[in-house]
């Protein structure tokens, strides 16, 4: 599963991940101007990658719902709701 940590832009996103299966890492910047940001998490899909993405909560979030909501085969967002403090890393190291 690759996990991204996304800071949203209207223009673009500057994301950071990581692969949970083998450690690896990485950043990246993607523009939305050309889809190339589309397109990234659509490859992701395409290749059968299970991704979670996390961002703050903003309107921008809208972004990846309707991305997820585009085409009928994927499934849809799925938004979990943590109390302030609360580490995203610790569902990660419980293998979830």
């Amino acid at each position: 599963m690759l996990i991204i940590g996304c800071d949203y832009h209207p223009s673009v996103q500057q994301i950071a991940w990581v692969d949970t299966e083998t450690g690896e890492c990485g950043e990246r910047r993607l523009t939305h101007s050309g889809g190339e940001a589309e397109q990234f998490y659509r490859e992701l899909k395409k290749k059968g990658i299970s991704v979670r993405v996390g961002m703050e909560a903003t309107g921008h979030s809208r972004w990846f719902e309707r991305l997820s909501g585009a085409d009928s085969s994927q499934a849809g967002a799925q938004a979990e709701e943590r109390p302030a403090g609360c580490r995203a890393s610790s569902q990660a190291d419980a293998g979830k």
